[in-house]
């Protein structure tokens, strides 16, 4: 396997065909240029750590009380674990374990559709229908937030697996930490299909700001309210 360092600029190659293995070093390549490109975000990255540990903190401790009663309403409602548990992408894509409330039968991913899931799929149960309408299963997540998996806002965690298929472009979405929210979440979300909203990850990343993660909070709201974007139109992913 070559480990050499790629001599061009790794975020400006659009990669159509190039979907090949980054090593760390390229990973630490990509990040020099992305900060350098961007010199005011590295103060602003600070204050973005800063909201996440101070407002995760807080929902944490308010939300208490409903973590438990959603974990005795998934155990009572369907035999198995509380807690989904898979193993995602994180900043410089390295892997990461997601935490979510369960909301289809135990060892659903052997069964039906497999890794999709689509409105109606019988797999989920009726406390995981509500909970993923209303985002509530999400929640835990904000344990991974506190621990440093993710940030409150961000690209959506997609599988491990899927970082194979990955070009050089979209390898960018990559270079800012997995949000709870995402730009794509509050555009469409699960309607659009995959390639869609990866360019909006990727339009994240090339225009962040501190305010834009602002934005999207307060946009997220009306958005889970009115369950915008739960369910996939195409099947692309499981537990997304």
């Amino acid at each position: 396997m070559n480990t050499n360092l790629c001599s061009h600029n790794l975020l400006e190659d659009d990669g159509n065909l190039n979907a090949e293995f980054w090593t760390t070093e390229k990973w630490q390549v990509a990040e020099e240029e992305y900060l350098t490109k961007h010199k005011s975000f590295k103060n602003q990255l600070f204050l973005k750590r800063l909201l996440d540990i101070i407002l995760a903190s807080v929902a944490i401790i308010i939300l208490l009380p409903l973590f438990f009663i959603i974990a005795l309403a998934v155990k009572i409602s369907s035999p198995g674990p509380v807690l989904f548990c898979q193993e995602r992408l994180g900043r410089l894509g390295k892997p990461f374990v997601i935490y979510k409330f369960r909301t289809m039968v135990d060892g659903a991913i052997y069964i039906g559709a497999g890794l999709n899931t689509f409105k109606g799929d019988p797999r989920i149960t009726p406390i995981g229908k509500f909970l993923r309408e209303y985002h509530l299963d999400e929640l835990p997540q904000l344990f991974n937030i506190l621990r440093g998996d993710m940030s409150l806002v961000g690209p959506r965690p997609l599988l491990v697996s899927s970082l194979s298929t990955y070009t050089n472009w979209q390898k960018k979405r990559l270079l800012m930490p997995p949000g709870l929210t995402a730009w794509e979440a509050v555009n469409g979300g699960l309607l659009n299909n995959l390639d869609k909203r990866i360019q909006l990850d990727v339009w994240y990343v090339n225009n962040w700001s501190f305010w834009l993660d602002i934005i999207i909070i307060l946009r997220t709201i009306p958005v889970v309210l009115r369950q915008e974007g739960v369910y996939e139109q195409d099947n692309n992913l499981s537990e997304s």
